[in-house]
């Protein structure tokens, strides 16, 4: 019912079902700007907001704020919400404060070099493949023995892939020198890097994160996608170019310019066939090896889990009832530890084609996303240690739970049993 009423707004509106804008098809010259929408107070509100391809970056009560192209914020519009003119840019952050706090692509490379040199025997650095650009994709294994593909529990947590979202390579980051600082020091780190083989990939958007960092205030071009050229405009969403349930439900955009965009096809990106190739490249002998994946995003203070492209808690044959438990059970676990809001990704709104959905619904690893908070998605270096150190108990509780999630609801001798 709640998706034929759907419909008929969207129709009445003026906005296609299957479309992802208004009636007026953009100009191939229609830029994103950033605006406030008073209205929308419910998911499935939000959701009509994000039908029409907007990128919706905050929530508050009664209102969300939005980078849109025009023919978006008339559709918008067109929904009976009000729409304010557009927002300021980000404040710009003094050049020589900006070089020394938020890691560039190459400092990343750099950090993840230095660590490898300090830690050889629990560290090694992997490059999973290329941007469209050419620029390495790379990420740090941890784990002792690190050399060996051990029958280990893995965890795969990823970050950046929305390039203006510039905390999060730093907490990334951070995880990083938690867990190799800790090593043979403090007991709780170290069983972990004893019994699980983690994986971290800091920046699986370098080329939307380097143009996001190369402009005149060092403040941030407010840049979400990739750098691949389209039929309109330049880039994908990546978080809308995955394979599983890819472009059914009103949750990205078909339109080239917008913030929203999910690509030809799924995969069509080469930054998420990598990230996806990965994925696939830990299935040894027909099982999967990965038990969590974390895709870190920010800045709303969340702890989310699937699904994203469908209000139902539980689908028939793709989340049982106590998988949902699962997974509902943890990340209201680790919200008590960060301080954010746990839910449904759907519960902020529809989205398909995500992270998310894919590794669990195609791969079946317990999935979350992160958004970390900040106020902003370029908070000020002042706030980068305050910030990621809010999460760091939780990655540590994320990491434990892939010897066997189900722990969580305490079913383990059901499900992980040797």
């Amino acid at each position: 019912m709640l998706a034929i009423l759907s419909a008929f707004v969207l129709a009445v509106a003026g906005v296609s079902v299957t479309g992802s804008a208004g009636a007026s098809a953009p100009g191939p010259g229609e830029t994103s700007q950033r605006y406030l929408v008073t209205g929308p107070a419910t998911a499935q509100q939000r959701s009509l907001i994000a039908r029409t391809g907007a990128a919706i970056d905050a929530v508050r009560a009664g209102e969300v704020e939005v980078t849109a192209i025009p023919s978006e914020v008339a559709a918008i519009r067109r929904l009976g919400f009000r729409v304010s003119a557009p927002l300021p840019a980000p404040a710009p952050v003094p050049t020589a404060q900006a070089a020394t706090s938020y890691h560039t692509y190459a400092e990343m490379q750099a950090e993840l070099n230095s660590v490898v040199a300090a830690y050889p025997q629990i560290a090694q650095k992997f490059v999973a493949g290329k941007s469209y650009q050419g620029r390495d994709i790379v990420g740090l294994k941890i784990s002792d023995n690190v050399a060996t593909d051990e029958n280990e529990p893995e965890v795969l947590y990823i970050a950046n892939i929305h390039a203006r979202e510039r905390l999060t390579a730093e907490q990334a980051l951070d995880y990083i020198g938690q867990l190799t600082q800790g090593y043979g020091s403090n007991s709780r780190i170290t069983d972990l890097v004893n019994s699980r083989e983690i994986y971290v990939m800091p920046m699986v958007n370098p080329d939307g994160q380097v143009y996001d960092m190369t402009s005149d205030t060092q403040a941030g071009r407010n840049w979400r996608k990739n750098r691949q050229p389209n039929s309109t405009s330049t880039g994908t969403d990546l978080n809308r170019n995955f394979g599983y349930r890819w472009g059914c439900c009103g949750g990205s955009s078909g339109t080239g310019s917008s913030e929203t965009y999910r690509g030809t096809a799924a995969e069509s990106a080469p930054e998420t066939k990598v990230i996806a190739n990965f994925v696939r490249s830990r299935v040894v002998g027909g099982k999967q090896q990965l038990k969590i994946f974390l895709d870190i995003h920010s800045e709303a203070e969340l702890v989310l889990w699937p699904f994203g492209y469908t209000y139902s808690d539980t689908v028939a044959g793709a989340m049982s009832s106590d998988e949902e438990a699962t997974h509902r059970t943890i990340g209201r676990e680790l919200a008590g530890t960060n301080g954010f809001t746990p839910e449904q990704s759907s519960d902020l709104y529809i989205t398909d084609g995500t992270t998310d959905d894919w590794t669990w619904g195609n791969q079946r690893i317990f999935s979350f996303t992160f958004e970390l908070g900040g106020g902003s998605f370029y908070p000020p270096p002042s706030a980068i240690d305050t910030q990621v150190a809010r999460s760091r108990e939780a990655l540590l509780r994320l990491t434990a739970y892939a010897d066997c999630p189900y722990r969580a609801i305490g079913k383990q001798s059901q499900y992980c049993a040797a």
